[in-house]
């Protein structure tokens, strides 16, 4: 199945490159190419954040920015509609680009349509909460707050959940009224120029949303430093999220970063086991375990640890590994052969650091072509190593051994970064206990990465700031406006007046 060829979105048009150049799209299943993108530069850049910002003014924002949230709410539903009618062309494409089972990006198409529905109705709610009263202390004076959109807003989204990350940051843009600029991963963009296309049908206001496809360096990096765009949100690794904070630096420009991760899950001795394993391999190996929240770091009591690895073992051999769009695959390729090779650079450094691969780390016997990797397992590990301390962004769990509540804390919080932890245990006091102690934006008890686009998501430390999805995903968007009026007949009285001298 070949993808459709598009061209750059802006504008509210398809428009080809400046420069003409194009990229291959490869299937990671097959290793062969299926189609092509539009490779943008700072010259496209331009020419879309231009057009943002000509739908932000337009007729003195009315048309979009200023206009009732049931205006903007009423374009983010049909879209929301559109993507439910095209759910099985959008998961195969979005397939066929990345490599996830075709059952999870079914999932995520649906997740894309209630993300959109959400955020509609906040759109609705945030006319309900304009001029919010203050209370002030002298009763000459009245005061109320706006909440205004913060203006065009540069998206850049990662490859792992190509369409859904992108919805987790375009929805609440245009609910609050701002226009955008989207730069998806150059590994995966499909989806992205298809939800231009949808779009498109629904009739969305020229310029509010324009997509951009390119590589990192070309289109990413100039739309993080224009000085036409007033918030920068990404999603994304460490080392470029540093890179982006630098750029937005010099115009002072705000920011939000979702980066990444090297999350622990503390199993304690009083699950049971079976559900335990399942949760656990669950929470690595999901999307081919390219989750920056995967749960990669196994904190295992001692007491059942023997046990518990040789199920993990079992259930990770009768794991269906296969081509994504082959029915009842459960794990897939990884996105690209640079992501391939670097995933068996990490097994081959553990293995050089004196760990022990339980299973997987090869290539499956069956699957001669694609960038595949069998769920790994690896034990014997210690705090020193590569693969306890570093993102491996694949399938690939580690795992350690403690004895006590406090050694479990200690080991989970060993880390840099913090934006997800999971405990597992009968003895829910104790589960509490650990929600409070581990240091991370999002705790999962007796499970791992549910994620609803209702609750907040987002980390500490090296896994970024802000919170993306819930309530507050709007307010990424939007800037608060103190609007105080002096309400007294009488005069101020501070100076005399010339004509009392």
């Amino acid at each position: 199945m070949a993808i459709p060829q598009r061209q750059l979105f802006i504008g509210g048009e398809w428009r080809a490159p400046a420069l003409g150049r194009r990229l291959p799209v490869v299937n990671p299943a097959t290793e062969a190419p299926i189609g092509e993108i539009p490779a943008g530069t700072a010259e496209d850049v331009d020419a879309a954040v231009e057009a943002a910002r000509a739908a932000l003014r337009r007729n003195r924002g009315r048309d979009w920015a200023r206009a009732p949230g049931a205006v903007r709410a009423k374009y983010l539903r049909a879209i929301a509609a559109k993507i439910i009618e095209r759910k099985s062309d959008l998961a195969r494409l979005e397939s066929l680009d990345c490599g996830k089972p075709l059952d999870e990006s079914a999932w995520d198409m649906d997740d894309v349509a209630g993300c959109f529905e959400y955020f509609a109705d906040l759109a609705e709610s945030l006319d309900k909460k304009q001029n919010a009263p203050v209370s002030l202390p002298m009763e000459n004076f009245k005061c109320y707050l706006r909440k205004e959109p913060i203006g065009v807003v540069g998206l850049i989204t990662p490859w792992n959940y190509p369409l859904l990350m992108a919805t987790w940051k375009v929805a609440p843009a245009l609910a609050a009224g701002c226009t955008a600029v989207l730069k998806p991963s150059e590994l995966a963009s499909v989806t992205c120029l298809e939800l231009a296309d949808v779009c498109k049908e629904v009739g969305l206001p020229s310029g509010v949303l324009n997509i951009v496809t390119g590589l990192g360096p070309e289109a990413g990096a100039p739309l993080s430093s224009h000085p036409g765009v007033d918030k920068v949100a990404f999603t994304g690794s460490y080392e470029t999220g540093k890179k982006i904070m630098a750029a937005a630096a010099p115009m002072v420009k705000p920011v939000s970063l979702e980066l990444g991760g090297k999350s622990p899950i503390v199993v304690f001795d009083d699950v049971d086991i079976e559900k335990a394993v399942e949760w656990t391999l669950f929470g690595c190996f999901w999307t081919n375990g390219q989750i920056c929240s995967a749960t990669s770091r196994l904190i295992l009591h001692k007491n059942i640890s023997k046990e518990f690895q040789e199920r993990m073992v079992a259930w990770a051999k009768n794991i269906k590994v296969s081509d994504p769009l082959e029915e009842g695959c459960r794990l897939g390729p990884v996105v690209s052969e640079g992501q391939y090779e670097k995933i068996k650079k990490f097994v081959s450094t553990a293995k050089s650091q004196g760990a022990t691969v339980l299973t997987g780390g090869v290539r499956p016997k069956h699957l001669e072509k694609g960038f595949y990797i069998e769920p790994t397992i690896i034990t014997d590990v210690d705090t020193s190593m590569q693969i306890w301390r570093e993102e491996v962004f694949g399938p690939v769990l580690c795992v350690k051994e403690f004895s006590t509540e406090d050694e479990a804390i200690e080991l989970a919080n060993d880390t840099h970064y913090g934006l997800a932890g999971a405990v597992l245990s009968g003895d829910r006091e104790r589960c509490q206990r650990l929600t409070e102690e581990i240091d991370a934006g999002i705790i999962w008890v007796n499970c791992s990465q549910p994620c609803f686009c209702q609750a907040p998501w987002g980390g500490n430390k090296r896994s970024g700031f802000g919170r993306e999805l819930g309530e507050g995903g709007i307010d990424n968007y939007l800037s608060v406006k103190q609007v105080t009026e002096y309400a007294s007949d009488e005069p101020w009285g501070w100076y005399k007046s010339p004509s009392k001298l």
